[in-house]
């Protein structure tokens, strides 16, 4: 009872997924947003992507000991990749699954895996495509560059639906190589001083 206690006052931090659901992100930062998701889970983490696409993350290339923990799946029809996804939710020691499917879920397949994550105690991650996402999904986010001239290090992440709380947008510098982040805040215009009466 004290440990759901210190739970439900433990300030969350607005990027952290709820745990035993399936999430989705989107945009042209949607595989940052998953390996910075993947250093904050611990255990294996598990990536699904189809046989077909060429993009595949580098081992040599991820974070410090992310490497070690990364199960590379390709299966070669959606069929497949659908059945891996729902399996490796199940499996419970699996820190999170992050997967990219060819097409939108339906609500059925949606629904489906979220019951698969509940089962498994395991968190889920779908990386998808502009106008795609699952009406079953947990929360949905946009993930996008932010970068300036002279920085590359920064990253807008917006959630536009959330299930259990506000929707909102960050922008965050974040370097790639450890789950250590910063908010940046947003710029304001100063107001000009008021004049005195005369």
């Amino acid at each position: 009872m004290l440990r759901d206690l210190r739970r439900r006052l433990t300030p969350v931090s607005p990027l952290t997924l709820a745990p035993n659901r399936v999430h989705e992100a989107g945009g042209r930062g949607r595989r940052a947003f998953a390996l910075f998701q993947a250093l904050r889970h611990a255990g294996p983490i598990v990536w699904i992507l189809p046989d077909h696409i060429p993009e595949r993350p580098l081992l040599a290339g991820l974070p410090e000991g992310l490497g070690e923990r990364l199960i590379l799946l390709t299966p070669k029809s959606a069929t497949d990749l659908l059945w891996s996804v729902e399996e490796a939710l199940r499996a419970a020691p699996v820190g999170l699954l992050i997967a990219e499917p060819k097409a939108a879920l339906t609500l059925t397949e949606g629904r489906r895996l979220q019951l698969a994550a509940e089962t498994g105690q395991t968190t889920g991650l779908m990386l998808i495509r502009e106008g795609e996402g699952c009406p079953s999904t947990e929360t949905r986010w946009n993930c996008e560059p932010a970068a300036g001239p002279s920085d590359s290090t920064l990253q807008r992440w917006s959630l536009s639906k959330n299930k259990r709380g506000t929707c909102g947008e960050w922008v965050i510098d974040w370097d790639g190589a450890s789950a250590a982040f910063h908010m940046v805040p947003e710029a304001g215009e100063r107001r000009k001083p008021q004049e005195a009466p005369g």
